[in-house]
This record gives structure tokens, C-alpha cells and sequence, in this order.
């Protein structure tokens, strides 16, 4: 309890030291508009696969719209749920909620507001199946990786599907159906969230294990535990990225780079489970910043379609 009540106060007294955010910067961190931005990413490049050079303009951008539209209104629910616990951790506590500059009821209604128009809006402008996959999407994340990131070390499997999820929904919204391709997609997003949040947790342990959340990071103070499910699943991710080739949906681009830049994240990751050092895990963090739209760029003059 006493260690609960020092992160408390440690998180209190920071907030009490920063300046105030306005209601627009509140609402971006409501919605975590940049977190939500690899998801936007991510949904346009799945279009474009399927697209090609003959994109359909309109179509994209009621994709774009409908999905942005859950995807925020997904983050205030998540924030909804977690604002206890995001008010005892020092780098969420001057969040709206937990700072009370925001009244939960409000960023209740966003919520609703967001998701609901989000999902119709696909329904009507773009495709049942779109909407079908983002409500998946929303509920799989809300109620399912939220409140299991207080029981089992299993959310972080869990969280990467609603994360791997919008290349999909991009790859549908421009006519695609679901197969080999949008399989592709959905499980390159899926294995490359993993190093990533891996070391995202390893850097944060400490804070998250003080208010209970249960990470695959929690006690790992060497960093070896972390760093070698990071290099697992870097290495897991390097040999599916032959997948393209032996099917015949991309060329020798991919063929050569594609595994490679998944070889360079094992690498990286091993130094870090050596190590257990922080630059080596920022390092790895940062690489699988730049993996994925490096990725998707080679993946993209690689796409046959």
C-alpha cells in the first residue's frame, strides 16, 4: 500500500508542476490522435494494396473517415476505463480524465458519438464488411484487451489484433476480399506490434507493475526475459515475411528486404536481452518506428496485384 500511495503522490505532484492543457490538446489526448495515426497509415496502405495506381478517391476517404471515427472513439473509452489507474502513473496522469479537466460523461458521449458514426458511416458509404471488421475491432480492444491488461500478460497477444486489424479493413473498403493478401497484412501488423510494445513495456515496467497491470516486462530488470520474446518474435516475423514470395503476391524486393529489416529487429533485440540497457531498448523501440512504414513503402513497389 505504501509504495501504491508514493507512486500516487509522485504522480499528483508532477501533474501539479505542468502546465495546462487547452480543450483541443485534451481532445487529442482523449482520442490519442497520434497513436491513431499508424492506424490511419496502416488503413491507407491497405487500400493502396488493393488499389493499385486506379485509387478510388472517394472511397478512400470515407474509409479514412469511418475508421478514424472508431478509432478515437475507441481511445476515450479505453481512457474511460483505465482513468484510476492512469491517475497513479506519472506519464498518463495529466491526462483529461484523470486530471478531472474533463467531465467522463463528456468523453462518455465522444465515445458513443464517434464509434457509432464511425461504423454507420462505413456501413452506408463504404461496405458492410469494413464495418463489420472495425465494430470487431472496437469490441476486441474495449472489452476484451482493456480490462484483461489488469489479469494476464495475454493482453499484449490480444491488443495486437484490433491493431492489426485496419490494413484489412483498408483492403476491403477498396474492394478486396479476404484471403492470402489481407491474411498477409493482418499478420504482419500483428507480429511487428509485438517487439514494439515489448519494449515499450520493458522501458515503463516498473510504473505499470506499481498499478497492477499485468505486462510480460513486470520484474524483468535485466531486460534478458524481454529482450529474447522480442527477438522470438522478430525472428517469428522474418520468416513469415517469406509468405509474399512463396504465394506470388510480391516480388524480389520484398523477397530480399522484407525478411532482412525482420532480421535487423532480432539483432537488435538480442543486443538489448545481452545488455538489458535502456539506450539498447530505445534503440529497439525506435527501429520498429521505422520498420513499419519502411516496410510497407518496400512492400508497396514490391505488391503484384
Amino acid at each position: 500500500m505504501k509504495d501504491s500511495d508514493t507512486t500516487e503522490n509522485t504522480a499528483t505532484e508532477a501533474l501539479a508542476s505542468l502546465p495546462r492543457p487547452g480543450l483541443r490538446q485534451d481532445l487529442v489526448i482523449l482520442m490519442k490522435v497520434r497513436l491513431n495515426f499508424f492506424v490511419l497509415v496502416t488503413t491507407f496502405f491497405g487500400f493502396l494494396f488493393y488499389s493499385g495506381v486506379e485509387i478510388h478517391w472517394m472511397k478512400l476517404f470515407h474509409t479514412i473517415l469511418g475508421t478514424a471515427a472508431v478509432a478515437f472513439g475507441s481511445a476515450a473509452f479505453n481512457q474511460l476505463m483505465e482513468v484510476d489507474l492512469d491517475a497513479r502513473m506519472k506519464r498518463t496522469a495529466d491526462r483529461p480524465l484523470p486530471s478531472r479537466r474533463m467531465d467522463p460523461l463528456v468523453a462518455f458521449g465522444l465515445g458513443w458519438i464517434l464509434s457509432a458514426f464511425g461504423i454507420i458511416h462505413l456501413a452506408v458509404q463504404v461496405g458492410n464488411l469494413t464495418a463489420y471488421l472495425t465494430a470487431i475491432t472496437l469490441a476486441i480492444y474495449v472489452f476484451v484487451y482493456t480490462p484483461l491488461k489488469r489479469i494476464s500478460s495475454v493482453n499484449t497477444l490480444v491488443g495486437a489484433i484490433p491493431g492489426a486489424i485496419p490494413p484489412v479493413i483498408g483492403w476491403v473498403g477498396a474492394g478486396g476480399s479476404i484471403g492470402w493478401e489481407a491474411g498477409f497484412l493482418f499478420g504482419l501488423l500483428f507480429l511487428w506490434q509485438l517487439p514494439h510494445f515489448i519494449a515499450i513495456n520493458w522501458l515503463h515496467w516498473s510504473e505499470y507493475e506499481s498499478v497492477g497491470y499485468k505486462m510480460w516486462s513486470n520484474g524483468d530488470v535485466t531486460g534478458r526475459k524481454s529482450g529474447r520474446l522480442a527477438a522470438m518474435f522478430s525472428l517469428v516475423l522474418a520468416v513469415f515475411s517469406f509468405l509474399p514470395a512463396l504465394v506470388g503476391f510480391a516480388g524480389i524486393l520484398w523477397t530480399i528486404l522484407g525478411p532482412l529489416l525482420a532480421l535487423l529487429m532480432v539483432g537488435l533485440a538480442l543486443k538489448f536481452s545481452r545488455d538489458g540497457e535502456r539506450a539498447s531498448a530505445r534503440r529497439l523501440f525506435l527501429f520498429t518506428l521505422l520498420y513499419l512504414p519502411i516496410t510497407l513503402l518496400v512492400l508497396i513497389f514490391s505488391w503484384k496485384n
